[in-house]
């Protein structure tokens, strides 16, 4: 009965002082990376993860399927990585938080909102953090030569794809409406449509223009230029620029070379970087995992698109106010240190 006493007095000794540390977080966590503890680059149980993208002929889903095969690889299959076409950035982003994608990618205007809890997060922000800014997104504003349209304030009354609801195009395309003085809702028939149909709806007349944010080149706009040459043009949407940067910095001037399309001059039009994200609580070895072969295969994502170029280690940490997963920040800091 004696060692009893002592046995159970000890165990009562060893809780209180455990007790006296708070709570004790795994090694294994993103809170514990976040304060300061090493991250493991590695993933210690075969994961399998995935990637939501966007829609079949946009940037997104090619270079989402080129970054699964990337980390399947990088990895022998430790993570076996597939890419979902999806409706895009605030899609993504409301399936991302709900756990039923591990990584997304999405506009930075879109993200920033996430984080926010504005835009089409109103009062729900989001819990979510990056790997990293990828490459930017061109806006692309189109319509048919016919429809008398030279301007998005020329909109009024047509037939116009506003992009796949919720993404980040329809963000950007309604933004760019009530900036040049139009009501999304009432002034113009919206059409929202994923890339395909609207392409299709040009070609076939029935849709009169579209807006699409996208890396260069898409290929659904590739296909519509050779397809149906001078029917269709592009319209110069930089005179928007000051009203977009009142809502975001993260509205940039940029160009359309004539070369990208075969048009028959440079486009002036408006640039959004992307993110890579995950959920804010990813385990911090899989994070650095990701974000190391997303910039050290950059090269074998430019083969599946060349916008994947614009992924380096000089831009690839710019993401604020979208926080850098702690995962992500140990990769970087390795790769930095490396050049």
């Amino acid at each position: 009965m004696r060692n009893l006493k002592m046995l159970c007095a000890t165990v009562m000794l060893l809780s209180a002082v455990a007790g006296c540390g708070g709570r004790q977080t795994p090694a294994g966590t993103a809170e514990s990376a976040a304060a300061g503890g090493a991250v493991d680059c590695s993933v210690k149980a075969d994961t399998r993860i995935s990637i939501a993208t966007g829609n079949t002929t946009g940037v997104y889903y090619v270079v989402g399927n080129a970054l699964a095969e990337q980390v399947t690889k990088a990895t022998n299959s430790k993570v076996k990585a597939t890419a979902a076409e999806t409706q895009a950035s605030v899609g993504n982003i409301q399936s991302l938080d709900k756990g039923d994608y591990q990584v997304a990618f999405s506009l930075f205007d879109t993200a920033t909102d996430a984080v926010k809890g504005t835009g089409s997060f109103d009062g729900k922000p989001a819990k979510i953090a990056a790997l990293g800014r990828i490459y930017d997104n061109s806006t692309h504003v189109v319509v048919r030569t016919d429809s008398g349209i030279n301007s998005v304030a020329d909109m009024k009354g047509k037939r116009v794809s506003t992009g796949s609801p919720k993404s980040g195009t329809e963000v950007i395309a309604q933004r760019l409406l009530k900036a040049a003085g139009l009501d999304p809702d009432k002034d113009i028939q919206p059409q929202r449509l994923d890339l395909a149909k609207t392409t299709d709806g040009m070609k076939a007349g029935t849709v009169d223009a579209f807006f699409w944010s996208g890396g260069l080149p898409t290929s659904g706009v590739t296909d519509l230029f050779t397809t149906a040459g001078d029917k269709v043009k592009f319209i110069d949407i930089d005179g928007l620029l000051p009203k977009m940067q009142a809502l975001s910095p993260a509205y940039q001037s940029g160009t359309i070379p004539a070369a990208t399309y075969k048009t028959t001059a440079d486009v002036k039009t408006i640039v959004v970087p992307n993110v890579l994200l995950v959920r804010s609580d990813m385990d911090p070895g899989l994070a650095c995992v990701l974000t190391k072969t997303l910039v050290e295969k950059r090269e074998e994502l430019a083969k599946a698109n060349p916008a994947a170029k614009g992924i380096t280690l000089e831009t690839v940490r710019k993401t604020d106010p979208v926080p850098i997963h702690p995962g992500a920040a140990a990769a970087l800091d390795t790769l930095g240190a490396a050049k």
